[in-house]
């Protein structure tokens, strides 16, 4: 893991290495001694470094770090879709391919059930590893995928130490591709949208590792509120982040319903690359006329019995909660407060975002219940020999926090062409 000495970081950060000492000391900068000397991991540095800049800003200003600062609304957004730069490719003919050769490796941070993994084994890409806290979502990786599964809090040294003798022990060039979907949840359009969230810092984990395993290719994706925040200086500051490690970054939105995924399912999708190279992103395979719907995903699931292994079980509801189902419009919600939550998916459209939300899941457009975690897996291009495991309440947050597996698969299509044009020399 990438550390510094005093000297670096005072030369880095202008000031002198006594200054350093003090730092440490207050506990303002956390180091430790290796052979009597400071050591400072990269992780720490950055965080002191954010926090003494944020210092040194106006007096009457909060003094927090930036992803402590509440967020203005959407409407303050001073990005918009239109203002990225972006080169799209088109993958329509590699669509269907199943003659991969999978030669271009990839890791998955904050995996969760697997949705980044799918898409990209789809691409043709191939799995060195894969990190992830929830133990029900771990099961759920280690049985469909055949890359180890590190299961563990990435922020600790431990699990990081093992990702790396994983990396160490893979032959040839090491990762090309270290994908993540750092957890979203603060950055989230719902409630208060106050990003003071240590879920966020998470970021500063998948930042660290980039910088020590030096991988060809970067993927993030999160939601598209994270543009908004701070009129885009979050945003600004990601780009910035992994430019000073060596990363040229571009950013914009893709919809998941331009993949063949029955859902309209906004991200926002950052790529970068150490190699000079353009970071293609995937022309829309379908037009809006043509997008797959609800229907088409979940029809034929209406009377298929309950079957726990194929995570199809229908909750019971009572007859009251039925009745206020039944009367909920297509698109609307069952409470007025809660938009986003329990909320009724269009039949003949494609869904609105399958998401889990404190028991607040989807409604059935035709049926007086929610929807079963198989049926939010359709909608979120799963295919059925995608086994989920844990209770059903874990099943269904696994899914809703999933990136959609077509997605995944259009933007590793999208990684491949920018990895294949790479010269024989800039190879191994």
């Amino acid at each position: 893991m990438k550390s510094y000495t005093l000297l670096e970081i005072a030369d880095k950060a202008d000031v002198s290495q006594k200054f350093l000492e003090r730092e440490i000391a207050s506990g303002n900068l956390q180091g430790e001694r290796v052979n009597n000397k400071w050591c400072v991991s990269g992780v720490s540095f950055r965080k002191w470094r954010r926090k003494r800049s944020l210092s040194k800003s106006k007096s009457n200003q909060i003094q927090q770090t930036l992803w402590e600062i509440a967020v203005d609304d959407q409407n303050n957004s001073k990005k918009s879709k239109k203002d990225d730069v972006v080169e799209w490719i088109d993958i329509s003919k590699d669509w269907n391919r199943k003659d991969f050769k999978k030669e271009y490796s990839y890791l998955d941070l904050f995996s969760g059930a697997g949705g980044i993994s799918l898409g990209f084994e789809m691409a043709g890409l191939k799995g060195v590893a894969a990190v992830e806290i929830m133990e029900s979502a771990v099961d759920t990786h280690k049985t469909n995928f055949d890359h180890p599964v590190v299961s563990g809090d990435i922020c600790k040294d431990s699990t990081k130490k093992i990702l790396y003798e994983i990396v160490d022990k893979k032959e040839n060039c090491g990762v090309d591709i270290i994908a993540g979907g750092f957890p979203c949840q603060g950055f989230s359009m719902s409630g208060y949208r106050v990003v003071n969230d240590k879920r966020n810092n998470l970021y500063e984990e998948m930042l660290d590792i980039v910088s020590n395993l030096n991988p060809k290719f970067i993927v993030m994706e999160n939601v598209v509120g994270l543009r908004t925040m701070l009129g885009g200086k979050v945003e600004e500051k990601i780009i910035q982040d992994y430019k000073e490690i060596g990363y040229k970054v571009n950013v914009t939105e893709l919809c998941s319903a331009d993949y063949h995924t029955p859902q309209l399912r906004n991200r926002v999708i950052f790529i970068g690359n150490r190699l000079g190279k353009a970071n293609y992103y995937p022309r829309p395979l379908l037009d809006k006329d043509r997008y797959l719907t609800t229907k088409d995903a979940i029809e034929n699931l209406m009377r298929h019995p309950d079957d726990t292994e194929f995570n199809h079980v229908a909750t019971r509801h009572n007859e009251d909660m039925k009745k206020r189902l039944s009367e909920v419009e297509e698109g609307k919600s069952l409470y007025k407060n809660y938009a986003d939550a329990w909320k009724k998916c269009p039949w003949d459209k494609p869904s609105c975002t399958i998401k889990e939300n404190h028991g607040g899941v989807n409604i059935h457009p035709r049926l007086p219940r929610v929807l079963t975690a198989r049926e939010m897996a359709r909608i979120q291009s799963f295919p059925d020999n995608f086994l989920f495991r844990g209770t059903k309440k874990w099943q269904l947050v696994q899914i809703g926090n999933a990136v959609p597996p077509f997605l995944a698969k259009a933007i590793g299509l999208a990684l491949r062409k920018s990895l294949e044009s790479e010269s024989k020399t800039q190879s191994c």
